[in-house]
């Protein structure tokens, strides 16, 4: 009898490894972009690459619920349903099998490093404050674009499940609008190019001052009308991003540059968005930065000064031509035979001794998400949406930028203690005659 039962668990075993060998078999697989190569080399607590995206509904949130259309919307949603692997000589995606990552309410401080053994393996995490859902991204999966399809998703299956009127009306399908394009597309649209560089590598001004404790995360939400500010840009010739910038710096050039002056630039690194410019619909990181720099040189500067030249410097950078210079020779390193051959291990050095190298060559990050649009049945629920950037080395605050109706969200990520630089981009603001107000999460003193 015994000899029958060993045979018998004998052969569920062999079916079991059938089973998984046959699992294995049909797993979903897929390289990294081009720009997410770094993210995996550079992240770690104090350099997280996370970003977050919130939408604040009109009604408090269900845990349940929202984690029900967490559930339910991951394995629909293959850009997402992933976890990192590391080859010999590139890290690469596997798709992610196990349950989707519990949804928990927000105890912490935003865009924390995303530990992915303590995540089910996924590289993103929600959460939840009141009426506000939260999106944490880690930058190696998708860019703030990508981030933001997700999130659009996630409200409309949550909305539904808490609706059954708008699940009777709508059905359960994703978003005409919603990509599920995973092509890489700096290698489609790479161009080889002459030997040289896109760019220099020079050093910028930097940031100084006293930092929060260790683990704190200073938070400032600045809100403005887009009915104004299209008022206010639209005779000057420039656009609202254009006086975004040009407020940022000109906070750095009063509250810092002028008591530490030296004979380096204020110099912003924007991320542009290229699927406009290449006509891509990838779901994957498709960016590249462009330096927009303010040198002064004379006395004083007044903001409108300021803002032209801002306009001037991103007029001339921000062209296809120029872009897709960048882009080429951004994607020329990983084409390389040596990059293709040189196991992961030399690569990441490689990588971290160049990140860190030209991690001084910019003062600091301003990204703009963009005019963010919800579908009509779902808009009687959308309350607003806030965006935010991690700090990162030598940048120790970051400005992101995101729109909904008629409501401009600029918010300061910071680690340091005061904030003189978000004061005088509030008081530049409302000297032009702009409607302006803030909040902070309250640990600035």
């Amino acid at each position: 009898m015994k000899h029958g039962e060993d045979a018998e668990t004998g052969k569920e075993k062999k079916e079991k490894q059938n089973l998984l060998a046959e699992r294995n078999r049909n797993i979903r697989w897929d390289k990294l972009d081009n720009t997410a190569n770094i993210f995996p080399v550079i992240a770690g607590e104090e350099l997280t690459n996370v970003y977050r995206i919130s939408v604040t509904l009109n009604e408090d949130i269900d845990p349940a619920i929202l984690q029900t259309a967490v559930d339910r919307l991951l394995p629909r949603y293959p850009a997402f349903n992933l976890r990192l692997r590391q080859g010999l000589f590139w890290y690469y995606f596997e798709e992610n099998g196990k349950p989707a990552p519990r949804v928990t309410p927000e105890t912490t401080y935003p865009c924390r490093f995303i530990r992915d053994n303590r995540n089910n393996s996924y590289l993103f995490r929600v959460t939840w404050h009141e009426q506000r859902i939260n999106l944490e991204v880690s930058h190696v999966l998708t860019d703030g674009m990508g981030g933001f399809v997700f999130i659009r998703e996630l409200t409309y299956q949550y909305l539904r499940l808490s609706h059954p009127d708008l699940m009777e009306t709508l059905g359960d399908n994703l978003s005409s609008t919603t990509t599920f394009n995973r092509e890489d597309s700096f290698l489609k649209n790479y161009r080889k190019r002459k030997k040289g560089t896109a760019y220099g590598v020079k050093l910028a001004f930097r940031l100084r001052g006293e930092r929060l404790s260790k683990g704190q995360f200073g938070v400032c939400h600045i809100y403005l009308s887009v009915k104004e500010l299209k008022a206010y840009s639209k005779p000057r010739g420039v656009s609202i991003n254009d006086v975004m910038v040009a407020a940022m710096i000109y906070g750095i050039y009063k509250e810092q540059w002028l008591v530490h002056r030296n004979n380096r630039p204020i110099r912003i690194n924007i991320p542009v968005n290229l699927r406009p410019y290449f006509d891509s619909e990838t779901s994957k990181n498709f960016f590249v930065m462009v330096s927009v720099e303010f040198l002064p040189e004379k006395e004083d500067y007044t903001f409108e000064e300021v803002l032209k030249l801002v306009h001037e410097d991103v007029k001339r950078k921000v062209t296809k031509e120029n872009l897709e210079v960048t882009l080429s020779y951004n994607a020329s390193k990983a084409q390389s035979l040596a990059a293709k051959l040189v196991p992961l291990f030399f690569k990441n050095q490689g990588m971290l001794w160049a990140y860190r190298f030209i991690s001084h060559s910019n003062t600091s990050t301003l990204t703009n998400v963009g005019v963010i649009s919800i579908d009509e049945p779902y808009r009687p629920y959308v309350k607003s949406f806030h965006a935010m950037l991690a700090v990162s080395m030598a940048q120790l605050l970051k400005g992101t930028v995101c729109s909904y109706g008629d409501v401009l969200t600029f918010t300061f990520s910071t680690l340091y203690q005061d904030l003189n630089i978000e004061r005088c981009f509030v008081r530049t603001l409302a000297s032009e005659g702009l409607t302006v107000s803030a909040e902070t999460n309250g640990l600035f003193y």
